[in-house]
Order: C-alpha cells, then structure tokens, then sequence
C-alpha cells in the first residue's frame, strides 16, 4: 500500500519530521487512559496533571524522548489480594505528549492519586548575525571581503523583530 505524504512537494523541503510529528499526534490521540488535564499556571507555565489512583511513585516514569514527554506506568501485582470487585484501573499505560521547541519540563509530583508534571517556556532571546554579502570580483563562496552585510533576527516573535542594520 502506497502512502501518500503531505509533503511531497519540492516547495516543502525540510519538513519531513513535521510529518513525523504529524503521525506521532495521530497514534497518541487514539490513547484514553490515565484521563488528564492541561492547565496554564503563569504566564510562561504550563501544567499536565494525570489520574493515576493506586499508582505509587515506584509505579510510574516520566521521560522526555525527542520533544516528546513519556509517561509510563505499571504496578506489581499483589498475589495476596483476593478483589470481590475491581473497579479501580490497575491496567499498565503508557501516555505521550508532543512538546513544543523550547518548552523544558520543570517538575513532578504524584501526590493524592494525580500525577502533574510542570513545564516552562523560558522567554527567547532575540539574536542578531551579520551575513557578509561577497563582491562580484570574490571567489570561494563568499569568504572574503564584501562590499555590504545583511542581517538576520532568530528567535521567536515577528519577522525582524529585535534586528538592526549592523
């Protein structure tokens, strides 16, 4: 069976670990348990609380993989228990969230069966570069003087914010 890519057109080149990312949302969209929250706390802060009653803090792992927050969990099976009725969930999971570039995971903390995870977007820098612009008259692919320079504003917020002529 033949795929067909959002990105196949040469206009779009680089963004293939978009679509990568694109696939991931897909297949964690399907996941119900834990049910969580996503909640703002501050300006710059963000928090993920999961439902995870009966879970001990042995129980669960929080990792970050590629951009991506992983958080597992599994309990021992208590073979002394006898359960009448077992309504509580004590299946394993393992629940992702795709995180935004720059976004840190600060914290966790399990505590009255939720389990939140705080995260931070740290405020961006906004960083200045000059390109030398090479003469007509220059060889080795713009090493050497030139007659002017360009420069180029990287960071987050509009286009060319922050960028001064240098």
């Amino acid at each position: 069976m033949t795929r067909l890519s959002l990105f196949n057109s040469p206009l779009l080149l680089g963004f293939d670990h978009v679509e990568r990312m694109l696939d991931r949302v897909g297949k964690s969209a399907a996941e119900g348990y834990p049910p969580y929250n996503i909640e703002q706390i501050g300006p710059q802060g963000l928090r993920i609380t999961l439902a995870v009653a009966g879970f001990r803090e042995d129980d669960l792992t929080v990792q970050i993989e590629d951009n991506q927050l992983v958080v597992r969990g599994r309990q021992v099976q208590d073979e002394d228990r006898v359960f009448l009725h077992r309504g509580i969930a004590a299946r394993q999971f393992q629940r992702s969230f795709i995180l935004a570039e720059g976004l840190e995971v600060t914290a966790a903390k399990l505590e009255h069966g939720l389990l939140h995870i705080d995260m931070v977007r740290p405020q961006p820098e906004t960083r200045v570069r000059t390109v030398k612009i090479a003469g007509a008259g220059t060889n080795g692919g713009g090493q050497g003087s030139g007659n002017g320079s360009v420069s180029l504003a990287v960071g987050s917020g509009p286009a060319g914010s922050g960028a001064r002529k240098a």
